[in-house]
């Protein structure tokens, strides 16, 4: 994986912005989520300086990945669609200063620095936009759900009544 390096400090204080894909098969901890690793990760990322003084990144995913259905266990399309702003802080103390400051929960504060990676931020934004267990609406008739719509099933209590006779 080649890694996407900045300073997060300059990148906001010069109100940058950059954009690309990514193949999902090559941001590791996403393919192994996905079922046949195909698919393309678009982002966005933009600096800026917030109201208060703070640099800030805001960040946008969206493409599309093959997640496995959790009740009928086959291929399910998602699309990823995700936007983030990331306060930045010169450490752990200063990142709690900012989060009291700011008191707003939709507002991540991170740790930034002069060789910020910012590929597997791309990576964690894209992890995060997933459903924690994805499922179809209406799963089509495969495997198990062919099975409970075929014919009626034996029970098993039948079996041990002719046994008793």
């Amino acid at each position: 994986m080649n890694a996407f390096v900045i300073d997060a400090f300059d990148f906001s204080r010069l109100k940058e912005r950059a954009e690309g894909e990514i193949p999902v098969a090559e941001l590791g901890r996403l393919a192994q989520e996905t079922v046949d690793r195909s698919g393309t990760i678009k982002w966005t990322l933009s600096g800026d300086i917030g109201k208060l003084g703070h640099p800030q990144l805001s960040l946008a995913v969206s493409g599309a990945v093959n997640l496995i259905c959790q009740r009928c266990l086959t291929a399910l399309p998602f699309e990823i669609a995700s936007e983030s702003l990331l306060v930045l802080a010169k450490d752990d103390a200063e990142a709690d200063a900012i989060e009291q400051q700011l008191d707003n929960d939709e507002i991540d504060v991170v740790v930034g620095s002069s060789a910020f990676d910012a590929r597997a931020l791309i990576e964690d934004e894209t992890l995060l936009a997933l459903p924690v267990a994805a499922k179809h609406e209406t799963c089509p008739d495969a495997g198990v759900a062919v099975e409970a719509k075929g014919a009626q099933r034996v029970s098993p209590f039948a079996a041990l009544k002719q046994l008793k006779q």
